[in-house]
């Protein structure tokens, strides 16, 4: 998803408690790996595993001037012969250490094996972030997590990382609204689509 996609859906989810709420994550997530020069493994279920969540990551890394945001994916089954970028096993939790973040993404339960991964290296120090479908254990053992409960009404899991990883890569977040009504925030949302798709600007 482009910024623009992510704008328009701020402006759709304004007055909701998404887009603050991912700024909120986002900023954890940063005040946690920006200090400590990196160090950030991106793990999911043996069902899910989080490939955008960790292009994006890479991409806001990148545009943001924030290398330390750019993610290990971890990978619950690596098959022989795939780039080293994509063949980081489970066996790299057991070596996270403080100073490392380990963040979790589950839509669904993580399984008993991936919860006693995550509070291994919880236990030696790494700070734990949790994106997930409202696991009561797997929030247990995160430092700071944001759930989505499945038939969520605004979104889905998948929209929230969009939110996440966007929220990343900014330096300072805007200034805060009071309520606002449905019908100004759709027509807020129909000038930013007429902005958006008018013609540029002659230059003659």
């Amino acid at each position: 998803m482009d910024a623009v996609r992510v704008a328009l859906l701020r402006e759709v989810l304004a007055g909701t408690r998404w887009p603050g709420a991912a700024r909120q994550f986002a900023g954890a997530l940063r005040r946690s790996v920006v200090p400590a020069g990196g160090g950030l493994l991106l793990v999911g279920t043996e069902r899910y595993e989080p490939w955008h969540l960790a292009a994006h990551l890479v991409d806001e890394a990148a545009w943001s001037g924030q290398p330390e945001l750019a993610p290990t994916l971890v990978r619950h089954h690596v098959r022989p012969g795939e780039p080293p970028h994509l063949s980081v096993g489970l066996g790299r939790l057991a070596a996270a250490r403080r100073g490392q973040t380990l963040l979790v993404v589950a839509p669904a339960q993580p399984g008993a094996g991936l919860l006693e991964r995550v509070c291994d290296a919880r236990r030696a120090g790494a700070t734990v972030l949790s994106l997930d479908g409202g696991d009561p254990d797997l929030a247990a053992l995160a430092h700071e997590g944001l759930s989505v409960p499945e038939g969520a009404a605004e979104l889905d899991l998948d929209t929230v990382q969009h939110l996440v990883s966007a929220a990343a890569g900014e330096n300072g977040l805007p200034a805060q609204r009071g309520p606002v009504r449905l019908r100004d925030r759709l027509a807020r949302l129909a000038r930013l689509a007429d902005q958006l798709t008018a013609p540029p600007p002659s230059r003659w």
